[in-house]
């Protein structure tokens, strides 16, 4: 199945979520994700099982690499090779909440667009040499890994759900530290490393770029996402041109208009506030007001598999509610009241 049109995919309000859920029953959190937003996401269920937080997710089947209970990964460096097939197995342990999501999705005879995540390339790289992994092997596998298991999963989607759009998004919190002169490797290479990754999924699927951190927009932007998924910060109208041009020629922002830190408020309306300030400020540098409404997907800021299941569905339901008010704006005003 060829990738649909993006406005097939994204109606104005549309929602989804970013990654993550708290469940630790996996058909329970498919229920959620089916029922929650307008594009479900399939989720990771890190809770369920420690091999469900993203980077163990990727190096399950990498040779040399045994992820830890906490998140941490020993590399054993006899085995370790740039050389190394990523072997991808989605009947493991890693995968229980995909599994879980086809299997409900499937039985209800689902056919809408579906989001998925899986962590980018860049990331996992940084995640390989924090753990003693040499650089110059740690970033060319990281690539492949990511890349093996994109398109395992993007065909294991459209074999079950046959009927479905993906949207496709890389988790790359490590990109806000990529402008860092600390960071391992410069920019140029991280931005390429991304645009390898997407470009395996890109036939089949819309693919975008998430960073739930403060990041250089101009080098997320260069790696070619479709989808842009970022929270608001307060630099952000800095890069209101690139935007701009990044919306005009028909891509999407994913806004994380819905903190996922600190209290979590009882109410939407301070987060609408934040979000239409944000469009105001980006309309006033240049960025056209229709298309910022209107290529627009509300989202949590980050994942929700740390938090309780109640604060996870309060945060679903006030991305929801975003997402209306975002519908109701594109229909009704000129601007945003």
């Amino acid at each position: 199945m060829s990738a649909a049109p993006d406005d097939a995919v994204f109606a104005p309000g549309s929602t989804t979520a970013i990654g993550s859920l708290p469940h630790r029953d996996a058909i329970a959190a498919a229920v959620c994700a089916l029922e929650s937003t307008t594009i479900p996401c399939i989720p990771s269920l890190p809770r369920r099982s420690p091999a469900e937080s993203m980077v163990a997710q990727a190096v399950s089947g990498l040779p040399g690499v045994t992820p830890g209970q906490y998140g941490s990964l020993a590399i054993d460096v006899r085995r370790f090779d740039v050389d190394a097939a990523a072997h991808v197995d989605l009947g493991t342990e890693a995968f229980g909440g995909l599994r879980a999501f086809l299997d409900v999705a499937n039985a209800r005879n689902y056919r809408g667009p579906v989001k998925w995540q899986f962590v980018g390339p860049v990331t996992l790289g940084v995640s390989l040499i924090r753990a003693g992994a040499p650089k110059d092997v740690a970033f060319p596998l990281a690539v492949k890994a990511v890349r093996s298991h994109l398109a395992a999963i993007a065909a294991e989607v459209g074999r079950r759900l046959p009927g479905s759009a993906q949207v496709v998004l890389l988790d790359e919190p490590w990109f806000g530290s990529l402008m860092s002169p600390e960071f391992p490797i410069p920019p140029e290479p991280a931005v390429d490393a991304m645009s390898e990754a997407m470009a395996v999924v890109e036939p089949l699927a819309t693919v975008g770029l998430h960073c739930c951190d403060v990041a250089d927009v101009p080098s997320m932007l260069a790696s070619g996402p479709r989808v842009l998924s970022i929270p608001l910060f307060a630099t952000l109208p800095d890069s209101a041109g690139y935007l701009h041009d990044f919306l005009s020629r028909g891509g999407t922002v994913a806004w994380g208009a819905v903190a996922t830190g600190g209290p979590i408020l009882s109410s939407a309306d301070r987060y609408w506030r934040l979000l239409v300030d944000m469009w105001r400020d980006l309309a006033d540098r240049g960025c056209d007001p229709d298309l910022l409404r209107q290529r627009s997907i509300i989202t949590p800021q980050c994942g929700l598999g740390l938090h309780s299941m109640a604060v996870a569905q309060r945060v679903l339901e006030l991305t929801a509610t975003l997402g209306e008010r975002v519908l109701d704006e594109v229909q009704a005003v000129p601007f945003p009241r």
